[in-house]
């Protein structure tokens, strides 16, 4: 499919408060036909993702993300659970939430990586036309992080889902989280 048509079925599916905010550009190459063109998400004519360069805090090793303590890793009963039965029961209880958190850092750290390696190396114009033809709720649980970001600045995602998936945003890259925020925004000015 031709850009300008992407382009324009994409913007066809922003949602009515972030029309004319939120815009998909695109730059190629005309005489280096074996260089991919770069394609970019601007909101309020900023770039705020481009895949080399993006305004938004990109993580080099696992460790990096480990010791970020901005980052939010809520905790629930299970986990602590999980911990104390494998351990049995041989920690302390206030080691107990130490080690569940750690352990699910960890996780989110490997999740996060992956995330942005696929990032890095997925071309725009593919994951669009994948967003296209498949649901939204796909797009919102996929680990794509332009499928959540697409998703998220879509029309058919309303408000009520919007304000249910901020525990489950927490655990997103900090570009997927940006896009929520905006979206929440949006909210907010009605």
């Amino acid at each position: 499919m031709a850009w300008s048509k992407l382009k324009q079925q994409l913007e066809s599916f922003l949602s009515p408060t972030l029309e004319g905010r939120v815009e998909y550009l695109s730059a190629s190459y005309r005489y280096l036909p074996d260089k991919t063109g770069l394609c970019y998400i601007a909101v309020d004519k900023k770039k705020v993702l481009n895949i080399s360069d993006s305004l938004v805090r990109w993580y080099q090793t696992e460790l990096e993300i480990k010791n970020d303590s901005t980052i939010p890793i809520p905790i629930n009963n299970e986990e602590i659970e999980a911990v104390r039965k494998d351990t049995k029961g041989n920690v302390p209880e206030d080691r107990l939430q130490v080690i569940a958190r750690s352990r699910k850092i960890s996780e989110y750290a490997k999740e996060l990586l992956s995330a942005q390696s696929s990032l890095s190396k997925s071309n725009f114009v593919v994951i669009a036309n994948k967003f296209l033809s498949i649901s939204i709720e796909e797009s919102l649980e996929s680990n794509d992080i332009l499928l959540n970001i697409l998703a998220l600045v879509d029309r058919r995602v309303g408000k009520k889902r919007i304000l249910n998936m901020s525990e489950k945003m927490q655990l997103k890259h900090p570009i997927v989280q940006y896009f929520f925020e905006l979206r929440l925004q949006t909210f907010d000015n009605k």
